[in-house]
């Protein structure tokens, strides 16, 4: 299968065969990305607020929201209104620089994440040969921000909401890294794209979830922990910490921590469907299905068709992870601070390793099996 096309020189080119210079083209480029990124990003908030305000209703055999718009699908945009119009409050006797850079600090690299992320088979803003690295390396920049938005709050809950943040990203990046150089060790490659193209050609069985069944599971513990979903929702905690390190905030800045949290669940959910779910592979390989039927391959109206239900089988895959992220909301309790870092430090991180190691002995035993 093809790895993907360079939208940035497909753009470029488009551009000079209308008669601009390439220097011009490349300008025109340049703010493109990062508005494709903000747009799906905060189209996928307001979807992934609305799911859970309903999901959540469903548990509790509630109706939930009903009245802002059909089936109360406005709801999200009048919360971001709100947020919106509210007063940016900074307390007296805070940190005023450190406590505007925080929340920053947190949703930037977030949102540069998604980058590297293949929605569909030539659907990738960057196909960056670091991806994997460089999605790593962006998301220990995370706990900076919120350590520093619980520092210059001057307040005692933000401060112990800020250092539980730190604390539990630390534990769990390490484990999160260790399952992730696990799949990188099968696919020979830190792209997104390869990684993808790695499991395709023979459906649902060549999906790295049938591979690394640890993995796997050391992933999705890590990845809610790094989002700080229920039960590992510690830095926030409402009955114990208030709001944790987001106390003092209001207005905008609150919005940035909200729409951040979200976000990274929604990135968290698409990197696990393109590690272990075969990214925008359909449970039949398309060659299967289109030999079945008699059809040439090379058919536009088949590439066209294979392209959407690409996009479509990540989204699904991706969302039904979100699903039960918010389902496990009302169904698991919150571990304790003490029993959230043991399990990361004494439990994730030995098996991890160890998963890494039976991966490495495995693919020089069965190279064929766990890659070439």
């Amino acid at each position: 299968m093809n790895p993907g096309i360079d939208l940035q020189g497909s753009f470029i080119e488009s551009l000079k065969s209308f008669g601009l210079p390439a220097g011009a083209a490349k300008l025109l480029w340049m703010p493109f990305p990062m508005l494709v990124i903000l747009v799906v990003a905060v189209l996928s908030v307001f979807a992934l607020v609305w799911l859970e305000r309903k999901i959540s209703a469903a548990a509790q055999q509630r109706i939930g929201p009903e009245f802002i718009g059909p089936l109360g699908i406005l709801a999200p945009l009048a919360d971001g209104l709100k947020l919106a119009f509210k007063e940016d409050v900074v307390p007296a006797k805070s940190d005023p620089l450190l406590f505007t850079l925080g929340p920053a600090i947190v949703v930037i690299p977030v949102f540069l994440s998604y980058l590297i992320v293949p929605f569909g088979q030539n659907m990738v803003i960057t196909d960056v040969g670091m991806g994997i690295f460089l999605w790593i390396a962006l998301s220990s920049v995370t706990p900076i921000g919120l350590l520093m938005s619980g520092y210059s709050s001057n307040n005692k809950y933000s401060l112990l909401g800020g250092l539980r943040a730190a604390a539990q990203s630390i534990s769990y990046e390490l484990p999160l890294a260790l399952s992730v150089l696990a799949v990188v060790l099968m696919s020979n490659s830190l792209s997104t794209v390869d990684i993808v193209n790695q499991q395709t050609g023979y459906g649902i069985l060549g999906w790295n979830i049938w591979r690394q069944p640890v993995g796997f599971l050391i992933f999705w513990i890590a990845a809610l922990a790094e989002c700080e979903r229920i039960p590992f929702d510690l830095p926030e905690a409402e009955e114990e910490l208030v709001a944790g390190y987001q106390t003092e905030y209001s207005g905008m800045k609150f919005a940035l921590f909200y729409i951040a949290s979200y976000v990274n669940l929604t990135l968290s959910a698409l990197l696990f469907a393109v590690l272990y779910l075969g990214g925008w592979e359909f449970f039949v390989p398309i060659g299967t299905i289109a030999g079945f039927f008699n059809i040439s391959e090379t058919a536009p109206w088949l590439q066209v068709v294979a392209a959407v239900l690409g996009i479509s089988m990540t989204l699904l895959k991706a969302y039904f992870l979100v699903f039960i992220a918010i389902l496990m909301r009302w169904t698991v309790p919150r571990v304790r601070i003490d029993q959230l870092l043991d399990l990361g430090w004494k439990f994730l991180l030995p098996v991890s390793l160890v998963n890494l190691l039976i991966t490495a002995g495995l693919k020089i035993a069965f190279p064929v099996a766990f890659g070439s």
